[in-house]
């Protein structure tokens, strides 16, 4: 019996990586020997970026939040300060929607956070 040479896993795994590849500039979409290279190098791009993605938006909420702060007259690490110190456990995400949504909800937030804050006189003397 013949040996196969060209069996369908082989055309399975090539029609795979040509179809990641769809798109691709020049020869990265169709000659399968740089497509195979491009497809992995897209793939642990977008391993990577996934991850960074997160810190992305992270201080995106960070920028929001101090930015809807400053006009109370707090800065953003003064804010989380007294945050935890009032024991407010809402996450930056829920922070910044709230910030650009519901300013009153927010401002609440914020005067909690202040009070809980000990006062500047206090913390000179």
């Amino acid at each position: 019996m013949p040996r196969a040479v060209d069996g369908t896993k082989r055309k399975d795994h090539r029609k795979k990586i040509l179809e990641i590849t769809k798109g691709f500039r020049g020869r990265r979409h169709s000659n399968f020997r740089t497509a195979k290279d491009a497809a992995a190098k897209a793939m642990a791009y977008a391993y990577r970026d996934r991850k960074d993605r997160k810190g992305t938006f992270r201080r995106l909420w960070i920028a929001r939040i101090n930015a809807a702060v400053r006009p109370e007259g707090l800065s953003y690490s003064r804010f989380i300060e007294g945050m935890a110190k009032a024991n407010l456990i809402v996450d930056r995400k829920m922070l910044a929607d709230l910030a650009v949504r519901d300013p009153l909800a927010f401002k609440a937030i914020v005067d909690q956070a202040r009070a809980a804050l000990p006062s500047l006189a206090a913390v000179k003397a």
